[in-house]
């Protein structure tokens, strides 16, 4: 049974990214397009289109040019968006990495998608440096200044203004981002999509959100994550709206700029919700404007979904999609009667879905439970140097396996309860168990070890390390260790000693088996409780 979205057919213009966001940015040039939230500084439409002029003719000068890439490497301030758009408009490639990524990490990106250029932070351009040796990168630029590195003003003084490309974008075929996702399995990967990908995605979700010009929604969903990327950068630009950076998130920034921006909208994290629910620092602060708060990135439950909603007196509703469909797949209107509590919404336009027994392939009937497969003009063209993980990811039909296990009700809504992916979902960013397994096994005391997601009420998951050693170690020890190495998302939050990790006749590690031990334990302790 393949499953359509209730809503019409949305028209896809063949354009590139950059002419879609920016179309009707003429009725509102000397409106704030980007405010930077800890200083208040303020970047008009004007501002910013002059902005990426000036990026654009600096990368033209270094010989930036079609299919190129570029990578960002920095927490969310309004010149990101500058360099974004300006790497769209000549065709390049923006691949954009975690700022929490520690030197290795970047330098795994930098290698694979093979980029020229990297943009920084200057509190992060050191490990940069050190990231971008042994790769192709030929110039590092700095917010501000550092040494060994060009400053972003001197970057754009350095072309001319109005340069342009050489060849015209293919909107269907080149590519514009680049972001690295583990997919269903395994290490990061880079994500292709190209500017139709992007643009079709804004189109389907458009008529979803009524964000107006003169709107301020606070990005605190980071620019390098594919929801930040699309649904809040990209999204809210095209409608003429504000969008205030935040480079980090922090509860009591966010809650005053909520306020002091008088917010209607808020797009979040579960765990951001979680907050909103039971912080008592909340009611500190006036949110009496904010409408609509939107999760999405990890499911939400309904009780938490229920709790914020009675919290902060608005709609709370949840999306659905994954990095691999540009993001967006399903979505919840503003209206009430499209809402569902405990849902992850509707298809969006354009849309087709099809829910698969986890064995046999074959669709369930609605109610039931299986694998959600997507298939749509959002989805990616597939993963950058790796055809095998493409053909797995992707059918001979063009339906895009999610991973993820939930089921459909009569009325169309959707529902997440289960995931066949092994990544976990830490506050909303992905964690690969095979990335951490890797580096536990380094460990000297380490013999085998399984990593899988354990619950957990802030963060939705964690990951805990089943281990067995070769000789003594404590868990203390092993969690420092693989601290000193990941990035401080990915570390390793439990440790716990094993005879024997299971693992299928041809070597595979048998997560779920150790995942079912780790829920049922769960249960006990609930019932015990």
């Amino acid at each position: 049974m393949i499953l359509r979205s209730r809503f019409p057919d949305v028209l896809i213009p063949e354009v590139s990214l950059s002419e879609f966001v920016f179309e009707h940015a003429g009725r509102w040039m000397d409106s704030p397009a980007l405010i930077e939230g800890p200083t208040g500084r303020t970047v008009t439409y004007r501002e910013l289109r002059a902005l990426i002029d000036h990026c654009r003719g600096a990368l033209v000068a270094r010989g930036f040019a079609r299919g190129d890439v570029l990578c960002l490497f920095s927490p969310n301030i309004p010149e990101y968006a500058a360099v974004f758009f300006a790497v769209a408009e000549l065709g390049g490639v923006n691949t954009t990495a975690n700022p929490m990524y520690g030197a290795a990490e970047l330098a795994k990106q930098l290698k694979d998608s093979d980029a020229k250029i990297l943009v920084t932070a200057s509190v992060l351009a050191d490990k940069a440096l050190t990231a971008t040796k042994g790769t192709g990168v030929r110039e590092v630029v700095v917010w501000g200044e550092s040494e060994g590195c060009t400053s972003f003003a001197s970057f754009v003084a350095s072309g001319a203004t109005g340069a342009k490309a050489a060849h015209q974008a293919e909107p269907a075929r080149d590519l514009v981002a680049l972001p690295y996702s583990s997919g269903t399995t395994g290490l990061p990967k880079g994500v292709m999509l190209t500017h139709r990908n992007v643009v079709a995605n804004l189109a389907q979700i458009d008529f979803i959100d009524s964000t107006a010009p003169g709107d301020h929604l606070v990005g605190v969903l980071p620019f390098f994550h594919i929801y930040g990327m699309v649904v809040v950068l990209c999204g809210v630009l095209r409608k003429g709206a504000c969008v205030v950076t935040m480079p980090q998130f922090d509860l009591e920034q966010y809650l005053r700029l909520t306020s002091a921006y008088g917010a209607k909208r808020a797009y979040l994290v579960p765990p951001i919700a979680l907050a909103l629910a039971k912080n008592p620092i909340v009611d500190t602060f006036d949110l009496s404007k904010l409408k609509f708060v939107t999760s999405g990135a990890a499911p939400m439950g309904r009780e938490l979904e229920e709790s914020c909603a009675a919290r902060i007196g608005c709609m709370v509703k949840q999306g659905y999609g994954m990095t691999e469909a540009s993001p967006v797949t399903h979505f919840t209107p503003e209206d009430p009667a499209f809402a569902r509590s405990g849902s992850c919404g509707l298809l969006v336009p354009n849309t087709e879905c099809r829910v698969v027994n986890l064995e046999t392939k074959e669709s369930v009937a609605l109610g039931e439970h299986g694998e959600l497969l997507i298939r749509g003009p959002q989805v990616m063209q597939g993963y950058l140097n790796n055809p095998d993980a493409t053909a797995q990811a992707i059918d001979d039909d063009g339906w895009l396996h999610t991973g993820d296990v939930g089921y459909a009700d009569a009325d169309g809504f959707f529902y997440i309860v289960d995931r066949l992916k092994e990544f976990i979902k830490y506050k909303g960013f992905q964690v690969a168990p095979a990335e951490l397994e890797g580096v536990l096994l380094t460990h000297a005391a380490v013999a085998d070890c399984a990593v899988i997601p354990m619950a957990d009420a802030e963060a939705g998951e964690i990951p805990k390390a089943f281990v067995v050693t070769r000789h003594d170690v404590t868990c203390e020890e092993l969690m420092e260790y693989v601290a000193g190495i990941v990035a401080s998302f990915k570390k390793v939050r439990s440790v716990e000693f094993i005879a024997k990790i299971p693992k299928s006749p041809s070597g595979k590690i048998l997560r779920r088996e150790l995942i079912a031990l780790e829920r049922s334990r769960m249960r006990s302790r609930i019932l015990n409780s």
